[in-house]
């Protein structure tokens, strides 16, 4: 069963149409990924998805409700989490308290000073917990902006988990990086999978190809494939736009 759709949903900016009649279907407890060439629209259609931007025609549909052009903090309220391609941290804060700031307890008494959040003992155990899930366990007090490449990646990642999403997307988690830190990146997302909706842009192919049930291929603006990894390695049309360089 899907736990997001999105139905023939467009976006532009000015003259340029970014999306046209976009669907696709995330199914509850798989991961699902979105690939293809730069500037085909995928992060664009991330931030749609999340609610960054409003699509200009289609609908948003998660877990059977209609959620099209809610802000971003109420669509995160319902279950829905991301990375960005850019990493989004405060870099200045140490690691638990990066996480601490996600924890819905901490959330919901507002932004105001951050030793509070250190104070409270239940917000410090979920967001140690979740350093440790994400294999940071004795760096949470680490100054967010001392942790290597991969260490923050890692760290952006479990800022999304603390939310406690139903579905989190993740928005070219491997970018920057190398073999070593691609290959702890992966067992992390295999240990996601089994608890969680994932859903992953990728330039990566070996990597997603390794990971996903399921992959669409967008390129113009529109889904121009899906399906299985198998099937997409001798999709016409996957060859056809060269994707294959992407690997």
């Amino acid at each position: 069963m899907a736990l997001l759709e999105a139905h023939h949903v467009h976006k532009r900016f000015g003259d340029r149409v970014v999306l046209e009649a976009i669907d696709l279907a995330f199914e509850q407890g798989r991961l699902s990924g979105i690939m293809g060439p730069n500037g085909a629209g995928k992060t664009t259609c991330f931030h749609v998805l999340t609610g960054r931007y409003r699509p200009d025609g289609g609908r948003i549909v998660f877990d059977g409700t209609d959620i099209t052009g809610l802000a971003p903090r109420a669509i995160a309220r319902r279950g829905i989490s991301r990375s960005f391609q850019l990493m989004n941290l405060f870099d200045e804060f140490s690691a638990l308290e990066n996480v601490a700031l996600a924890v819905p307890e901490r959330r919901r008494r507002g932004f105001d000073m951050v030793s509070d959040a250190r104070r409270d003992s239940t917000v410090e155990d979920k967001a140690a917990a979740v350093l440790a899930d994400v294999g940071l366990r004795g760096k949470e007090f680490e100054t967010a902006r001392n942790l290597s490449y991969g260490d923050r990646r890692a760290l952006e990642i479990a800022v999304a988990l603390a939310a406690e999403p139903r579905i989190l997307f993740l928005d070219e988690p491997t970018s920057g990086l190398g073999t070593e830190s691609t290959a702890r990146l992966a067992d992390l997302v295999r240990k996601l999978k089994a608890r969680l909706t994932l859903v992953i842009i990728e330039h990566n192919m070996r990597f997603l190809f390794e990971l996903a049930d399921t992959v669409a291929v967008i390129h113009w603006g529109q889904v121009i494939a899906r399906g299985t990894p198998d099937q997409l390695r001798t999709n016409k049309w996957v060859k056809a736009s060269n994707l294959g360089m992407l690997a």
